[in-house]
């Protein structure tokens, strides 16, 4: 089974890349992809860049040239308060929290695609993990703002974590019918008072081990 992994950052992407064997890489479409192996798994990685346009590109990319099995996004997310700073989030669901086509259609829904983008792995995979299951939402803004949280709760009541690229890869991979898997490692708590300290000091203070998850998951799948 071949596996992709992408980020967004430069500092996520560092977290991963040490655990790659064999590494190569190569460059197409503008983006360098690192391939491998992670175990015995054939794993192929590539930092998107930030936001759904970057994200939509590179899933895409990395789709068509190296045609993965299964696609996993990871990196950090925003809490919304259902979840903790350092909290692994495993998306069930993941959906946009800024997309709207128009009367007559629904928040949230991109025009032919479902509403939720469900991801249908057993949780045999996930079995000892300490993981929080749940519904990620993805914009392209940095929420940092009560309101803005609030407006994401009114459309999503039980998300847990939002981002700026997971349903953007989630759409490409529904549209070319690969498997997709979320795991996002919580960050800070959009709308408090010290939410972008609190990102700022997650990069000093967040142990390596909150990545190890991925390990896992990769040798279980």
């Amino acid at each position: 089974m071949k596996i992709a992994i992408i980020v967004a950052m430069d500092k996520e992407l560092a977290l991963i890349l040490p655990r790659l064997t064999e590494a190569r890489t190569v460059k197409v479409n503008g983006f360098t992809f690192h391939s491998g192996k992670m175990g015995s798994r054939e794993v192929i990685v590539g930092k998107c860049g930030i936001g759904k346009v970057n994200a939509a590109v590179n899933a895409l990319t990395l789709i068509e040239q190296f045609r993965p099995s299964v696609v996993i996004n990871t990196g950090v997310a925003g809490g919304t308060g259902a979840a903790r700073v350092g909290d692994v989030v495993v998306a069930d669901r993941i959906a946009y929290h800024d997309v709207w086509c128009g009367p007559d259609t629904i928040h949230g829904q991109a025009a032919g695609c479902p509403r939720l983008f469900i991801s249908t792995f057993s949780d045999n995979i996930f079995e000892g993990l300490h993981i929080r299951r749940g519904l990620v939402a993805s914009g392209d803004i940095f929420v940092s703002k009560p309101s803005e949280v609030r407006h994401i709760l009114d459309l999503y009541p039980d998300a847990v974590a939002v981002d700026m690229e997971s349903a953007a890869i989630a759409h490409v991979c529904h549209l070319k019918q690969v498997s997709f898997l979320c795991v996002r490692v919580v960050s800070d708590t959009p709308g408090g008072e010290d939410n972008i300290l609190q990102y700022e000091n997650f990069w000093q203070d967040a142990p390596q081990h909150t990545f190890e998850v991925i390990d896992a998951v990769v040798a279980r799948l």
